[in-house]
């Protein structure tokens, strides 16, 4: 399969995901800070992400080295998402309801070149 074919499923995937890790960030928020519902639902959607992308984009199979390495992608992501958070909704003043969302789009890039290099190892 082509890059460009990847990089698409990997987008599904992702909207999928996204989906997904934004309702359980918006069921928690009702609870929680911001910063803990975040991480609650970041951590949800990195175990249904290893699972989507390794079946579904790189067609690979899912072994526990995989498995343990692949969240470092999303430790990287999730810091720079937590620091992108504070900075959307405390600098520039967006609701804490939509700041997930510029997050993921924000960090979509380096989440696909970072899962590749593990996932196809």
């Amino acid at each position: 399969m082509n890059q460009k074919n990847k990089f698409l499923k990997f987008t599904g995937v992702g909207i999928i995901n996204t989906m997904a890790s934004y309702a359980v960030y918006l069921f928690l928020i009702f609870f929680f800070s911001y910063q803990i519902s975040y991480i609650v639902a970041f951590v949800s959607g990195v175990a249904l992400s290893f699972v989507l992308n390794s079946k579904y984009v790189f067609e690979v199979q899912q072994t526990l080295r995989k498995f343990t390495l692949f969240p470092l992608v999303y430790l990287v992501q999730y810091l720079l998402g937590a620091l992108l958070m504070d900075v959307i909704i405390e600098v520039l003043g967006v609701s804490k309801f939509i700041a997930p969302l510029f997050v993921i789009i924000c960090l979509t890039p380096v989440s696909y070149l970072l899962s590749k290099k593990i996932l196809e190892r």
